[in-house]
């Protein structure tokens, strides 16, 4: 705490905000100095499990009271809001946080943070831990000629097998990197709907910064052998990076019709009746013939 205070006390921290805070998804040296002074300054934390909350911040040293935990989880999202806005409004600061990770995404959060900003009110993050980033920076994506780096996020597929295999399928030819969520005891069913991809390359990171971590790539279809190769892959929970489907090449036009017109034809007569056969524009079969004939 005390190399919060030195590194982040200095900083602004306005009163009557809510600070949404990201917090480790799993090793619990992966939290900011910032993120550890304003839990430690702020009047009230809103969290999605009180009891787990209260025992993370016993291991950074922070003491806060049970009246001064809110419990804010997506079963009362909507109605704790209003609590949450009423104290902002007497200008105390406010904490928000997930059980792990960064909230709002696939956390609670989300309803919190829209009620507070349709009320005026300022939310300032405090980013940090996140498997979505951390999956994606062990992927080796840019080797594959990707977007840019460029991805979705989805989060957890449908749960019901017909609905999950109809989203499966809209990623048959998705040209970005796909970045999903899921629970060990879906996890098997979630490998066996990606198998239908066939040789697209997976991802898998499994208890991401935890004492077992493991990170794999292997091709969809055999995924589910993956998991079935040790009981201990079915524990724990997922994040799946889906590769981005291979582009085709482009492919030119056939030289062949056209070669053997031109060794008997002029060069235009062959490039209009190369046209007319193959159906490839008279331009591109012109800028062709005069590469034959200079090759």
């Amino acid at each position: 705490m005390r190399a919060a205070l030195e590194v982040a006390g200095g900083q602004n921290y306005p009163p009557g905000a809510l600070y949404v805070v990201a917090t480790p998804i799993g090793n619990l040296a992966d939290i900011t100095l910032r993120a550890l002074h304003v839990l430690g300054l702020a009047d009230a934390i809103a969290c999605e499990d009180t009891r787990h909350t209260q025992a993370l911040l016993r291991a950074y040293g922070i003491d806060k009271s049970a009246v001064q935990l809110l419990s804010v989880h997506q079963h009362n999202e909507a109605e704790a809001a209003q609590s949450v806005i009423d104290r902002l409004r007497q200008g105390q600061r406010l904490a928000y946080v997930s059980d792990a990770g960064t909230p709002a995404v696939s956390d609670p959060g989300a309803r919190l943070v829209a009620a507070v900003r349709m009320a005026s009110l300022p939310v300032i993050p405090l980013p940090g831990a996140s498997s979505v980033t951390a999956v994606l920076s062990v992927a080796g994506l840019a080797q594959e000629g990707t977007q840019h780096g460029a991805f979705i996020f989805i989060g957890f597929l449908p749960s019901k097998s017909s609905e999950r295999a109809v989203a499966v399928e809209t990623l048959v030819n998705e040209a970005r990197a796909v970045v999903m969520l899921e629970a060990p005891h879906r996890i098997e069913a979630l490998a066996r709907a990606l198998a239908a991809l066939g040789t697209r390359a997976v991802t898998i990171g499994r208890e991401l910064t935890k004492q077992f971590e493991e990170i794999a790539t292997v091709n969809a279809e055999g995924l589910p052998a993956w998991l079935s190769q040790d009981a201990n892959r079915l524990r724990g929970e997922f994040v799946l990076v889906l590769h981005p489907a291979q582009t085709q090449a482009p492919v030119g036009p056939d030289s062949r019709v056209l070669k053997l017109l031109l060794a008997q034809l002029p060069l235009k007569t062959a490039v209009k009746l190369a046209a007319e056969i193959t159906g490839e524009a008279r331009n591109t079969l012109y800028e062709l013939a005069l590469n034959l004939k200079d090759g």
